[in-house]
């Protein structure tokens, strides 16, 4: 009988666990978040899309100096993808959060939360939009 509860008490505590971590995951951010009708990243800067990325492609073709000028939104090492979030590899092997399948960015011309100046430059590059 003792090894029956000792059995059942493993189990619990394994269930226990799973469930916890479970909860915690719910509870995890996303990378960006909706304001003004355009995403933003955690420091209140817009984000930006490049038509020249492939939707599910899986990659940015923003690379070098491309990449200067718009900076990705870097995914880190542990982070996990959730809903219409994704993460995608970048040319130098970093992680880039995807939105709906395209990567997003950076402008590096506008220097406060609220800007808006890269969109609509060369005619290619787009607010991210929820």
């Amino acid at each position: 009988m003792a090894r029956a509860s000792f059995r059942h008490v493993v189990a619990l505590s394994v269930l226990s666990a799973a469930l916890a971590a479970g909860c915690a995951s719910m509870g995890a951010s996303e990378p960006a978040k909706t304001m003004d009708g355009v995403l933003v990243g955690p420091n209140g800067m817009t984000l930006y899309t490049f038509d020249r990325d492939t939707a599910g492609s899986g990659k940015s073709v923003c690379n070098g100096p491309c990449a200067t000028n718009w900076p990705p939104l870097m995914a880190a090492a542990g982070a996990t993808v959730s809903g219409d979030w994704s993460i995608v590899t970048r040319d130098d092997g970093g992680r880039q959060w995807a939105y709906k399948g395209k990567p997003v960015y950076y402008w590096v011309k506008d220097q406060k939360a609220g800007d808006r100046t890269g969109d609509g430059f060369n005619s290619v590059w787009r607010l991210a939009r929820p």
